[in-house]
């Protein structure tokens, strides 16, 4: 009787989220699928089944075939720089003998600003009469268009991603760096092991279980970049930022292809499912090696 009791009781406590979830995401999802494969243009009261159609042109469009690509071109540029600098800010404040809730939530700050405010402000820094270029210019004689290169355009919106995000990420790690045994330390220092030895052999294993939060976070954020594209690149130059965001956005809301934007959507879920796992199941492997899994 106290189980059937304590089964309604959660029952009723997580109803909020699963309503919520049936509500602004199943929902969605089924309609969003039922749309691929029709050709609403998200004005008309009255559209037509075309079946596969939209996927098939989704496959063999410039825009699509150059999301697929940013994803993972973003990928290998913020993942790693965002985990170097979180680990980095991670261990010094760890090592910080005292103010460390302090200097953390100076670098979690970035991650509560907007990314329209954020953008706006490095659009501003590397317009062409901005500070940097004008000294560019007049000390160097070159004049660089920063988010006019695919390369540079690139570097700059996951450069922006990874400042915002580090904090968060740091909090993360910093926590499972408190969590790690200080005696196994102790004993790593009577065998002589030296400080780069530690941090390889002994921190990196140790720190696992963040590690793998973090990792799969920042992965994750690869496969929904929107804002900071839009304000700075709107995808641009030749698709070199084009994100599976952007777009379905575009095709949505630009050309009002309601239909093939879903289908597009539809499409990027598959990738994310698909790649997520992936990266999952190399993370567990990594794991295994270190005796967590």
């Amino acid at each position: 009787m106290i189980n059937k009791q304590n089964n309604k009781l959660g029952w009723l406590f997580a109803s909020p989220y699963i309503i919520f979830g049936l509500v602004f995401f199943l929902g969605p999802l089924l309609w969003s699928l039922y749309l691929s494969f029709t050709n609403w243009d998200l004005i008309a009261p009255e559209y037509d089944f075309v079946g596969v159609d939209n996927f098939r042109k989704a496959l063999e469009a410039p825009g699509v075939q150059a999301s697929f690509w940013v994803t993972y071109k973003f990928m290998m540029l913020f993942v790693p720089l965002v985990i170097v600098m979180s680990l980095a800010v991670a261990v010094v404040i760890q090592g910080l003998p005292k103010f460390k809730s302090v200097y953390l939530i100076g670098f979690f700050l970035p991650y509560l600003s907007s990314g329209v405010v954020a953008s706006l402000i490095v659009q501003g820094f590397l317009s062409y009469n901005s500070p940097i270029n004008k000294f560019l210019r007049s000390t160097f004689g070159i004049n660089i268009d920063w988010l006019g290169s695919p390369f540079s355009a690139l570097f700059i919106v996951g450069l922006i991603l990874a400042w915002k995000f580090t904090g968060y990420y740091a909090l993360i790690l910093t926590s499972g760096l408190e969590s790690i045994d200080k005696e196994v330390y102790e004993a790593a220092a009577i065998d002589g092991v030296t400080d780069r030895q530690r941090f390889w052999k002994i921190t990196l294993p140790l720190l696992y279980p963040a590690l793998y939060t973090t990792l799969i976070l920042a992965f994750g954020v690869t496969f929904g970049i929107f804002t900071e594209v839009y304000q700075l690149t709107g995808g641009g130059p030749n698709f070199a930022t084009n994100t599976w965001q952007m777009e379905i956005f575009n095709q949505a809301f630009t050309n009002l292809q309601a239909g093939y934007a879903s289908a597009i959507a539809i499409m990027a879920s598959i990738v994310t499912f698909i790649s997520i796992f992936i990266i999952r199941k190399l993370l567990e492997s990594w794991g295994k090696r270190n005796g967590w899994v």
